[in-house]
């Protein structure tokens, strides 16, 4: 039985700064779908801040199986990483990412200052960003001839799901459907096209 049950997340990307004796902590956050997305995210950041101290990663994806990830990247074990994840955790988020960047401003904030710091970046973006309720959604491709393009597009349009239109040899749409609704539609596509649209799913 597929997952339909909602589930809170980050309502868009975000990020919120402060220093703490001289340590300047960045907090970065996004909602992602994937494991693959979550870490691309954390590997973008590392990219734009490498001259940073540390950047340190957690997220909460809902794969299968589930997936908690966090890291201290060099800060001392379980003050960094964990206060992150410990956020998500707290708030039930799910599908989303943060990344704290700290830039070491020369005087040493001891474990229990790097906890509340890393919390507290975390915290900062998370509110900065806004939690939304989201449902399950899945992925479904639809190829078709031009003929049947134009019955496939107003049918997506009517459902109100989102979809990119890919125009070539033949049309492909990529469409993001919540997950209850999609069986409902992958039916309609097969009747309305007599069964001519191609579907990956």
């Amino acid at each position: 039985m597929p997952d339909t049950e909602p589930y809170r997340t980050l309502a868009g990307p975000a990020r919120a700064e402060f220093t703490v004796q001289g340590s300047e902590f960045i907090g970065h956050a996004r909602p992602v779908e994937t494991v693959e997305a979550a870490e691309a995210f954390i590997q973008e950041i590392e990219a734009e801040y490498a001259d940073a101290t540390h950047n340190v990663p957690a997220y909460r994806v809902r794969a299968s199986p589930f997936r908690e990830y966090s890291s201290d990247d060099g800060e001392p074990s379980g003050s960094a990483g964990k206060p992150a994840l410990n956020v998500l955790q707290g708030q039930s988020l799910e599908n989303a990412a943060v990344v704290v960047t700290r830039y070491y401003g020369g005087t040493n904030l001891g474990v229990g200052g790097l906890v509340r710091a890393y919390g507290q970046a975390v915290k900062d973006a998370v509110d900065a960003a806004g939690v939304v309720e989201e449902v399950p959604h899945e992925r479904l491709g639809i190829t078709v001839d031009y003929d049947d393009s134009g019955t496939v597009r107003g049918l997506l349009e009517s459902t109100g799901v989102e979809f990119d239109a890919d125009y070539d040899e033949r049309v492909t749409f990529a469409v993001r459907v919540p997950v209850a609704e999609a069986s409902g539609l992958r039916d309609r596509i097969r009747s309305a096209t007599s069964g001519r649209a191609e579907l990956e799913f």
